[in-house]
């Protein structure tokens, strides 16, 4: 505990969002996203002696995971991160890719968001994939099948987390219980809203906060 209290002091932690559109937050204002949010309420509970940055971004909507790493080099990444999170694959799901290959990606992914936290896995935060087939986005399709692949996903996710020792929250549990009603859903009735990141947020925040204080 006592050398925790020392790397307090004085400190201003960094945070990197791995992702897609639920990372960057499609169809709400910026501050709504759920990194943008974990940042704000970390900095109402944090003590004078640190801060935590603005979180930096790298997702964009339609993004699988392939499509990440890809984007993840071009970035060119030189510094490491005290905050590191990793929310994907949603979009390998819909469109129909293997569990397997999703398995092989995902934990190179999870590998890379490792070494931006300094090689420190207990820094690393995976969240798990929302189940789009709730929305009202998803009517007429199949949503015990999208619910069953989600699962399997998340199932990916989860042992992906133990096996590196990474940390993971489940968002998807809370999200099916009101991912359909309209004040958790935004414009385009398939993603969230603001009030649904906060949930996310409070989630991050709560598994963040063991680590840090």
């Amino acid at each position: 505990m006592k050398q925790l209290f020392y790397l307090h002091l004085g400190m201003n932690y960094s945070y990197l969002a791995l992702g897609d559109s639920y990372t960057i937050g499609e169809g709400v204002l910026p501050e709504e996203n759920f990194p943008n949010q974990t940042i704000t309420l970390l900095n109402k509970t944090a003590d004078g002696g640190y801060h935590y940055s603005a979180s930096e971004i790298i997702a964009t909507t339609g993004w699988t995971t392939d499509e990440l790493d890809i984007a993840i080099d071009t970035a060119k990444i030189s510094k490491t991160y005290d905050i590191v999170s990793l929310l994907i694959g949603v979009n390998n799901q819909y469109r129909g890719r293997p569990v397997k290959n999703f398995e092989i990606e995902f934990e190179h992914l999870l590998q890379r968001a490792i070494q931006f936290a300094n090689n420190n896995a207990n820094h690393v935060f995976v969240l798990s994939i929302p189940d789009w087939g709730i929305t009202p986005f998803a009517a007429g399709r199949d949503r015990k099948k999208i619910a069953e692949e989600i699962d399997a996903y998340n199932n990916v996710c989860k042992a992906g987390a133990e096996k590196f020792k990474t940390h993971f929250i489940d968002i998807t549990t809370s999200q099916r219980a009101d991912g359909s009603k309209d004040e958790f859903l935004a414009a385009d009735k398939l993603h969230p809203s603001g009030k649904e990141y906060a949930k996310w947020a409070a989630q991050l925040v709560k598994a963040i906060s063991t680590v840090f204080n």
